[in-house]
């Protein structure tokens, strides 16, 4: 069999060429690092340092701890993604049917330990998701390998886990600095079909990279200020590599992913019960700008085994998430909060019908029960609304009598809810 060898800017951009379950945050990136967040819309979560999921948005709230702590959870995402009003021009053209069963439920974990060493130092480690998504279009004949708009299903199954060991510092009462080393793993199945009428010419497949891996590594940097134990702010960078990764018959991929950048506030009210909290974070999407692709069929020899190269553009944007919380800690043993985020598109002029992306919203609520001084348990749920877009996407293989042009309605929805223990020791 003769695979072939398909060069891209990008497997996890590779990923949206369908519709992909990654509703919970624009572009594919997840925010799984904690319930504790999930419970907050993330907002303040570069400072406010109740657990140790803090040192995975900022390095430098390591400083803040002065017993060895753990954390450990997961988050559960729950996505309802359609497409819908759906109209393609060339072979098969006209109105296509609805196609509302493409979201699902995943689950993605998380671990996180921090240990002073003293009232200066400490370090930590912690393993947690970034970027993912999973979709699976088998169930319509329109978007199946073999359907008419098969280009724009098929299936996707991505996942980056990240590693993380970081280090911080604590200067004097006020400032504090950290700095971490992100050892970052990429895994990733993509299927594109090609409508059964003309894969004589150009086979059975656009795409069919399976389980290919890779790794990276990236680096993270934060510093923590603090007026007073009641009030402090954060900022951190993340930069994140790329990862060239390999399938089993050496298709070779290259992962850009965006870097992350992010500004938290925490002010608890005059010693009073109540504290809010905010932050904004930058996503550095515009390094998703196109897809590159040679030899269209990797499934068969001969005639029809290679095709012409063609490019997919996307050129996405830079992306913003603005969030503002609240806590109250109840009692000794209960604390409630809640949050909201705005969270902007990563698409910009050019649209996708294979990513339901849009200006997001999020309401988010979580509670903490402490057992005792030491341990804890978190509990958050998020509801993400996005909004129905209206987008236009030309076809990436331009060949005569298939679909050239489609435009359709698309949405996405995802409900997030994590659970989370904590203990200091």
């Amino acid at each position: 069999m003769n695979k072939t060898r398909i060069l891209k800017r990008s497997l996890l951009a590779a990923a949206v060429i369908a519709s992909t379950s990654q509703a919970h945050a624009a572009g594919f990136q997840l925010n799984a690092q904690s319930a504790t967040g999930i419970g907050r819309a993330f907002a303040g979560d570069a400072v406010i340092a109740d657990n140790a999921s803090s040192m995975a948005r900022n390095p430098a709230t390591m400083a803040l701890f002065d017993k060895t702590s753990l954390s450990l959870g997961f988050e559960t995402i729950i996505t309802d993604i359609s497409v819908k009003d759906v109209t393609s021009g060339g072979l098969g053209g006209g109105a296509q049917p609805d196609y509302d069963d493409i979201g699902g439920t995943s689950v993605a974990p998380n671990i996180h330990l921090i240990v002073p060493v003293n009232d200066k130092f400490a370090w930590g480690i912690n393993a947690y998701s970034n970027f993912g998504t999973s979709t699976d279009f088998s169930g319509s004949s329109v978007y199946d390998q073999n359907g008419v708009l098969s280009e724009y299903g098929g299936e996707t199954d991505i996942l980056s886990m990240n590693i993380g060991l970081a280090g911080s510092y604590r200067l004097n009462e006020q400032w504090s600095f950290g700095a971490g080393l992100d050892i970052i793993y990429g895994k990733g199945t993509i299927r594109r079909g090609v409508p059964a009428p003309v894969n004589g010419l150009l086979g059975d497949n656009l795409i069919n990279v399976q389980d290919a891996d890779g790794w990276g590594v990236g680096f993270n940097v934060g510093t923590v200020y603090e007026l007073n134990e009641n009030n402090r702010f954060g900022l951190s960078y993340r930069y994140s590599p790329e990862i060239t990764a390999k399938d089993d018959y050496g298709q070779e991929i290259t992962l850009p992913l965006p870097d992350m950048a992010e500004f938290s506030g925490y002010h608890r009210i005059n010693e009073t019960a109540f504290a809010v909290h905010y932050s904004v974070q930058y996503i550095g999407w515009s390094a998703f700008d196109k897809i590159d692709f040679d030899n269209l069929d990797p499934s068969r020899s001969g005639a029809g085994a290679a095709g012409p190269s063609t490019t997919k553009v996307y050129n996405w944007q830079d992306g913003w998430h603005f969030a503002i919380g609240g806590t109250w800690y109840v009692t000794d043993k209960f604390t409630l909060r809640t949050g909201y985020m705005h969270d902007t598109s990563a698409q910009d002029e050019i649209t996708s019908i294979s990513v339901p992306d849009s200006d997001r919203n999020w309401i988010s609520g979580g509670a903490t029960y402490h057992f005792s001084e030491n341990s804890n348990i978190d509990f958050g749920i998020t509801y993400l609304i996005g909004s129905d877009e209206s987008v236009t996407e030309s076809s990436a293989i331009p060949v005569p009598g298939l679909p050239t042009v489609e435009t359709a309605t698309t949405r996405a929805d995802a409900i997030l809810v994590g659970l989370q223990y904590s203990h200091s020791f």
